[in-house]
């Protein structure tokens, strides 16, 4: 059996785009493993704050945040050690102008202890958030509530949702981006079937991860289990939510975007058919004006409504200047459609089809250079709406993201500078060449089939030159049979002996057979039992041996296909400027997957304004930083009554700041218990700095305090906790603890 493999020009192609698909994933991994944290609001404060201990239970449990979220009567819950929930179930909405506060009630009397405060709520840019700290009535308990360890938007769920909205912005970019080239730059694109299937196939996958997105978001922002997907109450509550309009308004602008394809590809292709009689040809010019004039006005409404859906739902939404954001937001969307989506079309167009004219390329050149214009002037406005300072760039994740982006563009527009020079070096194509796209396939595929149709013939008639003398001799000798006991036959009937046959006679087929291939002659009729020859008789070659086996005759179809593809290949890679041109437009496609990459990470990252607000709320340190630090320590001395637990909470927990130092040791059952001596230091061994000993007074049965506690530098510290409960029982523990900036 004869195998064709990849041909190289296409085998080049698809290692580039491989390559440039594993980096895209590459980040898609680093970005996606932070993904659940880079949630878009922030939680800025709350009353009690984390960690605090007051001295009587209050009223109610308040939240405060960065932005504008969307919160449920289940939203904020609390709950007593024991893990039972004691607020009153109902959401009280504290907000004001500039400040977004939501609170839960407490019923009074509370016992003292430490009470735990679980929220989940979904930003106004769609993602959700969620958290958990917990505050102490009196004096802390020995155990908290547990609470269910589940990142807000993460799991399985998360990763699936995160997929869908990256492969939705690689269908708008194809789908918009992909008609655009055709409309604008090339309408003899649209008989391409390359380009055909480039377009549709956005088409297909932006309608698909829409309606993935819609099923995955109840989970996705509430249980996230995956089972919830079907779950019609959840999708009921989905539709009534900002994100959830947003994707129902998609799905219905897609189905215009269907009829929009489906005239594009049908009514408008057919218009840039060949002319076939001058007469027709002021009326075909005027069809053509009509449909290029519809489709271009319908084409940028329903971009626009599919560029808005997006707008209307993430970060453009909610922040600073959300009136002017959106509409700045959804020409960002459409500059990036029309410039990557175009430049994908271009390349199917190079590798995959008739050889584009330089007219095109240089229209699309123009195209692409106004939609960079654009890209750049509306960036400039999001960066600063989104980042605010210099500084922000480089300490913020968004800030940094940001930088490669503009990174990624600034090569971009370098390999576009270089396609451009290529264009200007283009010939023209020769006329010859331009002919239909289908016309020339089809006339591939039928001098495809007499090619395969003579190479079966000449096979068949080896094999039939082979074995026509043996078949022809048994047959003959059948026939000779057949007649001998015929003539016997009859002469028995008629009593007369049997006269000698003629020699136009069957007998007379009794002598040599004749060659393969010779016809018979005029007035000889070949039996055939009474039937009538069958068209698979007649196509046979060498009378009476089997037509040629259909799939080897496919297979040398395929075979002559290639070699027709490859010799047309071979005369248009002669033209170095084109080669050149397929070349760098290739690369530009490469950057742009990874730049799409990029761009769809930064619609999943807290702003850099965000992160900012919730520094300057806690005192210019980050989230993470400057937590109370809460260490459980147990200890056994190995004497009488030796045996307890150790809870040290150290708040702020900053460097350079005064800290307050709490300490209380109670026995195996929970209750109080003091001890003889209770010794508590720090340690930074990478610093070498300390041990610093903290001197604590007692303020009750088995607590502690000690207030002003200075550590000079942030870090890894060790707390050594000394316990004495005898004169000769004594154990030191040692414990990590970090400290912020």
């Amino acid at each position: 059996m004869v195998t064709t493999g990849l041909r190289p020009r296409r085998s080049a192609v698809l290692r580039l785009l491989v390559v440039a698909l594993a980096l895209a994933g590459t980040l898609i991994g680093a970005l996606g493993g932070a993904a659940p944290a880079s949630a878009h609001a922030a939680l800025t404060g709350s009353t009690p704050a984390q960690g605090s201990v007051v001295d009587r239970a209050p009223e109610q449990v308040t939240l405060t945040f960065s932005e504008g979220v969307a919160m449920g009567d289940d939203s904020i819950r609390v709950l007593d050690p024991q893990g039972k929930r004691v607020d009153d179930k109902k959401l009280r909405n504290l907000s004001s102008d500039r400040v977004v506060k939501y609170g839960a009630g407490l019923p009074p009397g509370l016992r003292d202890g430490t009470y735990t405060v679980a929220w989940q709520a979904v930003s106004a840019d769609s993602h959700p958030v969620a958290g958990a700290f917990t505050f102490s009535v009196g004096a802390p308990s020995k155990t908290t509530a547990p609470v269910a360890q589940q990142e807000a938007g993460g799991g399985l769920v998360g990763a699936l949702y995160g997929i869908a909205r990256y492969l939705a912005y690689a269908g708008f970019v194809l789908l918009v981006g992909g008609a655009a080239f055709v409309v604008a730059c090339r309408p003899a694109a649209a008989l391409v079937r390359s380009v055909q299937r480039l377009v549709v196939y956005g088409w297909a996958l932006l309608a698909g991860t829409t309606v993935a997105m819609l099923l995955l978001r109840s989970p996705y922002t509430g249980s996230g289990d995956l089972a919830d997907v079907f779950d019609l109450g959840g999708l009921q509550q989905v539709l009534i939510t900002k994100p959830g309009a947003a994707l129902i308004s998609r799905l219905l602008l897609l189905a215009a975007a269907a009829l929009f394809v489906a005239v594009l590809f049908g009514a408008y292709a057919r218009a840039h058919e060949p002319a076939g009689a001058d007469a027709d040809s002021e009326e075909q010019a005027r069809r053509r004006k009509d449909l290029t004039f519809g489709l271009g006005f319908g084409g940028v409404i329903v971009a626009t409504g599919l560029a808005a859906t997006w707008a209307m739902a993430e970060h453009a939404s909610t922040g600073l200047q959300p009136t002017v954001a959106m509409p700045v937001d959804v020409l960002h969307l459409l500059a990036v459609a029309v410039w990557l989506g175009g430049l994908a079309a271009l390349v199917v167009s190079l590798y995959w089809g008739p050889p584009v004219e330089r007219t095109a390329v240089r229209r699309f050149s123009r195209l692409a250079f106004g939609s960079v214009v654009v890209l750049v002037a509306t960036g400039l406005y999001q960066s600063w709406r989104q980042v605010g300072t210099w500084q922000a760039l480089t300490d913020t994740t968004y800030g940094r993201l940001l930088l490669v982006k503009v990174a990624l563009v600034v090569v971009l527009v370098g390999i576009a500078w270089m396609s451009r020079q290529w264009t200007g070096r283009l010939a023209e194509v020769p006329a010859a060449e331009l002919r239909a796209p289908e016309e020339a396939e089809r006339e591939t595929e039928q001098g495809a089939e007499q090619e395969a149709r003579k190479e079966a013939r000449k096979e068949a008639g080896k094999q039939a030159g082979k074995e026509a003398g043996k078949e022809d001799r048994q047959e003959a000798a059948k026939e000779a049979e057949k007649v001998t006991v015929g003539a016997s036959a009859a002469a028995a009937t008629a009593g007369t002996a049997p006269s000698p046959a003629p020699e136009s006679g069957p007998a007379s087929k009794t002598g040599p057979a004749p060659e393969s291939g010779a016809s018979p002659a005029p007035d000889e009729t070949p039996a055939t039992n009474g039937t009538t020859p069958t068209a698979d008789d007649a196509a046979s070659p060498a009378g009476g041996t089997p037509a040629p086996d259909p799939a080897r005759a496919a297979q040398l179809a395929r075979q002559q296909a290639a070699l027709r593809t490859a010799r047309t290949k071979r005369r248009r890679d002669a033209d170095p400027e084109r080669l050149g041109l397929r070349r760098s437009v290739l690369a530009e496609a490469s950057v742009a997957v990874v730049l799409l990459v990029v761009t769809t990470a930064l619609t999943a990252t807290e702003p850099a304004r965000t992160e900012a607000a919730v520094k300057a709320t806690s005192g210019g340190q980050s989230a993470e930083a400057g937590r109370p630090q809460v260490l459980t320590i147990p200890f056994d001395t190995g004497g009488p009554r030796g045996k307890g637990t150790a809870r040290v909470r150290l708040a702020p927990g900053r460097s350079g700041s005064a800290n307050t130092l709490q300490l209380r040791i109670s026995d195996p059952a929970g209750k109080p218990m003091d001890v003889p001596e209770a010794k508590v230091s720090f340690t930074e061994k990478a610093k070498k700095l300390g041990p610093l000993s903290v001197t604590t007074r007692h303020t009750g049965k088995g607590q502690w305090r000690a207030s002003g506690v200075q550590l000079p530098v942030p870090g890894k510290w060790q707390l050594s906790l000394v316990v004495r409960t005898s004169d000769i029982d004594q154990v030191t523990e040692i414990k990590n603890v970090k400290i912020g900036s």
